[in-house]
C-alpha cells in the first residue's frame, strides 16, 4: 500500500477523507477503555439532572408560565408563518410547533423540548469535555444544566432562547470540525436548525458558529458560507422583521427596566458572573436573593482561577479551541453589563435602530458565557481530581467527587421540582374547547378582550401566563402588545392594535363592531375572569358560559397580506426548509457510506 509522501495528496484523496471526516458525530479518540460506560454514565446523570429540574411539568397538563404557552393544537396561521400585523417574535418557533403538533399532541411536544432543551445540551457539553476524566465531566454536566440562567428562563417560559443554548455546544463542535477538515458535517445544519427558532437565539447561534469557523486552526475562509448556512436557518424571522422593519424599534425606556439586575447580595456584574441576574424579579429563585449567591460566587471563582491556570500552563484536551470560548464570554458578558451600566444608550439605540430591541434584555445575552465557564469549571476538577489521585485516601477523592459535582445543586436548591412546584402542568378548562370549535376558522381575525398580555388564571394555580386565549382559538389573534413591567406600561409595536384599541374607545356597541369589522376582526373573545375593560359589541353571541364570552360580528372587510410579502416569506420558508434538507441528504449519504464499509469489510 503506497503512502503518499507529505504534500502529494491528491486533492481526490484529500476530498475523500474530507468526506469520511463527516460522516460521523463528533468525536475524539481517546485510550481509555472505559470510554462508553462513562459516556453512559454522563448521560444517565443528565438525564437524572433533567428530571429533577423539571418534576411536576413532566406530569400530564400543559406547563405554562410567562410566555410559555403550548396548547394541543395550534393552528397554521399568517401570524405564525410571519404574516401577522405584529413583530415576529414568535418566528419559526411558531410554526415548527403549528406543524408537529399535526403528528405529536401538544402536551406531549412540549415536555419531548422541555428534555431536549436540557439533555440535548448536556450531552453536548460532554461532547466538548471529551479528554478530561468523567468526575470532570458529571461536574460540567451539572453546572450546564442547574444554573441561574437556565431556570430563570425555564419560569420565563423561553423555550426557544432554551433551545439554542441546548443547541450550542453542537454548533461548536460542528465549527471546529468544518474548520479542521474544510467540510462541514452533515448533522451541523440541524443544531444550528434548532437555535434559530427566535430571534435572540438566532443570534447568538449565529456568533457562535462564526466564531468557532474564524478563530482556532484549520481553514480560514469559511465565515462567508458559515453566515449562509446561518442566514438560511434565520430567513424566516429575519425576512419577515424586514417586512415589519417600520415597527422594529423598541420604547426607550423598557432598556432600563429589561436591563442585567442584581441578585441578593451580588451586583449587575457578578450576578452575571454567576448566570443571573434576569430582568424579572418574580422569577428569581429564592435563593439567588440570599446569602446562597454570595456562596455560589465565592466557590465559582476559585474553580475558574485554576481552570484558567491549568488550561495556560498545561495541555488540557477538550474538542474545541479556547478563542472562541473566550470571546463568546467576552462578547456575552461585556453586553450584559452595559445594559446594566448604561441603559440609556441602550434604549436609545433600540428606539431608532430597528431590532434593536434584542440587545435590551442583558441577562439573555448571558448564554453566550455558559460554555467557557462550564469549560473551566470541568478543567479545574479534572486537575484537582488528578492531584489527589496518589495524596488523598479513596474516602476523601470520593467526598471530594460529591462536592466537585453537586455544589451547583446545593447553592440553587429551589430549582428542583420544577422551580419549587411553579412549573406544575394544569389542564385547560373546556370553555376553551367550547370556543375554539363554536367559533371555527371564521372569517377575519379574532379580537381577544381585555387587552392586556398576561393572565393569571385561577386554574394555572395563579401563575402569570401570556393570555392563551389567542392561541387555542384558530383564527388570527389580535392582542395587547403592551407589557406592565414595575407599574411602567411599556408601548406595543403593533400599530393594528393601537387602531382597535380607538375602535373600542367609540361611544356605542354597533360603531364598535363596525370600526372592529373595517380593521379585518371578525369576532370577539373576552375573558370574563381577567381584570380589565371589555366594551360590549354587536354580534352574534356563540358562548357565553360564565368564562368566555364569544361574539361573531356581523360583517367584516378580510384582510389579506400583500403579495408581495406573501412570496417574500415563501422564499425564506425555501431557504429555511433547505437547511433541514441538506441535513437529511447529508446524513443518508453517510449512512450509505458506512453501510458500503461494512459490507466491504
Amino acid at each position: 500500500m503506497r503512502s503518499w509522501p507529505p504534500g502529494e495528496v491528491s486533492a481526490n484523496a484529500r476530498e475523500k477523507v474530507g468526506e469520511a471526516a463527516t460522516c460521523f458525530a463528533p468525536r475524539v479518540a481517546t485510550p481509555d477503555p472505559r470510554a462508553t460506560w462513562q459516556r453512559a454514565l454522563v448521560a444517565v446523570w443528565s438525564l437524572v439532572l433533567a428530571v429533577l429540574l423539571l418534576g411536576p411539568a413532566l406530569g400530564p397538563g400543559y406547563v405554562l408560565s410567562y410566555d410559555m404557552v403550548w396548547v394541543r393544537d395550534l393552528a397554521v396561521r399568517a401570524d405564525v408563518l410571519g404574516l401577522g400585523s405584529g413583530l415576529p417574535r414568535a418566528v419559526p418557533s411558531d410554526a415548527w410547533v403549528a406543524v408537529l403538533d399535526e403528528v405529536v399532541p401538544g402536551m406531549l411536544l412540549q415536555k419531548l423540548v422541555l428534555l431536549v432543551v436540557l439533555l440535548g445540551g448536556a450531552l453536548g457539553i460532554d461532547r466538548v469535555l471529551t479528554g478530561l476524566g468523567v468526575v470532570s465531566r458529571l461536574a460540567g454536566v451539572t453546572l450546564w444544566c442547574w444554573n441561574p440562567f437556565v431556570v430563570e428562563r425555564l419560569v420565563l417560559g423561553h423555550w426557544p432562547v432554551l433551545l439554542g443554548y441546548a443547541a450550542l455546544p453542537w454548533v461548536l463542535l460542528g465549527a471546529t470540525r468544518w474548520r479542521a477538515t474544510g467540510r462541514a458535517p452533515w448533522w451541523l445544519p440541524l443544531p444550528v436548525l434548532l437555535g434559530s427558532l427566535s430571534v435572540s437565539a438566532g443570534l447568538a447561534t449565529s456568533l457562535v458558529l462564526l466564531s468557532g469557523l474564524v478563530l482556532g486552526p484549520g481553514e480560514r475562509r469559511l465565515w462567508a458560507r458559515g453566515a449562509l448556512l446561518a442566514s438560511a436557518a434565520q430567513a424566516p424571522w429575519l425576512v419577515s422583521g424586514l417586512l415589519h422593519v417600520r415597527d422594529a424599534v423598541s420604547d426607550p425606556a423598557a432598556a432600563r427596566l429589561f436591563a442585567l439586575s442584581g441578585e441578593g447580595p451580588l451586583p449587575g456584574p457578578l450576578a452575571a458572573l454567576t448566570l443571573g441576574g434576569v430582568w424579572n424579579a418574580e422569577v428569581v429563585p429564592v435563593s439567588r436573593t440570599g446569602p446562597a449567591a454570595l456562596v455560589a460566587l465565592l466557590a465559582l471563582v476559585p474553580l475558574l482561577v485554576l481552570g484558567i491556570r491549568r488550561a495556560r500552563r498545561h495541555t488540557v484536551v477538550i474538542a474545541v479551541p479556547w478563542a472562541p470560548l473566550v470571546l463568546l464570554w467576552a462578547v456575552g458578558w461585556l453586553l450584559a453589563v452595559l445594559t446594566w451600566a448604561a441603559p440609556g444608550p441602550v434604549g436609545l439605540l433600540a428606539g431608532v435602530v430597528p431590532g434593536g430591541g434584542v440587545l435590551r434584555d442583558g441577562s439573555r445575552l448571558l448564554v453566550l458565557c455558559v460554555p467557557l465557564l462550564v469549560a473551566l469549571v470541568a478543567v479545574a476538577v479534572d486537575g484537582a481530581w488528578r492531584w489527589t489521585r496518589d495524596r488523598w485516601s479513596t474516602p476523601a477523592r470520593v467526598s471530594l467527587a460529591v462536592v466537585a459535582v453537586l455544589w451547583p445543586v446545593t447553592v440553587l436548591p429551589d430549582a428542583a421540582w420544577g422551580a419549587g412546584g411553579r412549573l406544575a402542568a394544569v389542564d385547560y378548562p373546556v370553555s376553551y374547547a367550547d370556543a375554539r370549535a363554536a367559533l371555527g376558522a371564521g372569517a377575519g381575525d379574532v379580537l381577544v378582550l381585555p387587552l392586556s398580555s398576561y393572565r393569571q388564571p385561577d386554574w394555572n394555580d395563579g401563575h402569570k401566563v401570556l393570555d392563551p386565549l389567542g392561541r387555542v382559538l384558530r383564527p388570527v389573534p389580535v392582542a395587547s402588545d403592551e407589557l406592565v413591567v414595575d407599574d411602567v406600561v411599556i408601548e406595543g409595536e403593533d400599530q393594528r392594535v393601537q387602531r382597535v384599541r380607538d375602535a373600542l374607545e367609540l361611544s356605542t356597541p354597533q360603531a364598535r363592531a363596525d370600526a372592529l369589522g373595517s380593521l379585518g376582526v371578525g369576532a370577539v373573545t373576552t375573558d370574563l375572569t381577567a381584570p380589565g375593560p371589555a366594551p360590549d359589541v354587536t354580534g352574534e353571541t356563540l358562548l357565553d358560559d360564565g368564562r368566555l364570552l364569544v361574539v361573531r360580528l356581523d360583517e367584516v372587510d378580510e384582510t389579506t397580506s400583500p403579495t408581495s410579502w406573501q412570496v417574500a416569506m415563501g422564499l425564506a420558508w425555501a431557504a429555511h426548509l433547505a437547511v433541514l434538507l441538506a441535513a437529511v441528504v447529508g446524513g443518508v449519504r453517510c449512512a450509505r457510506q458506512r453501510l458500503r464499509r461494512n459490507l466491504s469489510g
